[in-house]
């Protein structure tokens, strides 16, 4: 009905949220790789361990949003 679909929406929508924020933090990881400031690797060690937590939280939303998909048949 329509809370599926507002529930849908909203798995979405967060994904969607999930995917752009994963790939700000690449970019952003591959910007400080290239500026070569970063000598110890630190910083681009928090980018990477932040950008795998994004992709982590990513899947498993569209796992519960295909999950949801197949309620609704």
């Amino acid at each position: 009905g329509v809370i599926l679909v507002l529930v849908n929406t909203l798995f979405f929508i967060l994904i969607l949220i999930g995917a752009f924020a994963t790939l700000a933090v690449l970019i952003r990881g591959v910007i400080t790789m290239a500026s070569g400031k970063d000598v110890t690797g630190e910083r681009q060690n928090k980018l990477m361990v932040k950008r795998v937590g994004l992709q982590a939280a990513t899947i498993v939303l569209v796992i519960i949003f295909l999950m949801f998909m197949n309620v609704g048949r």
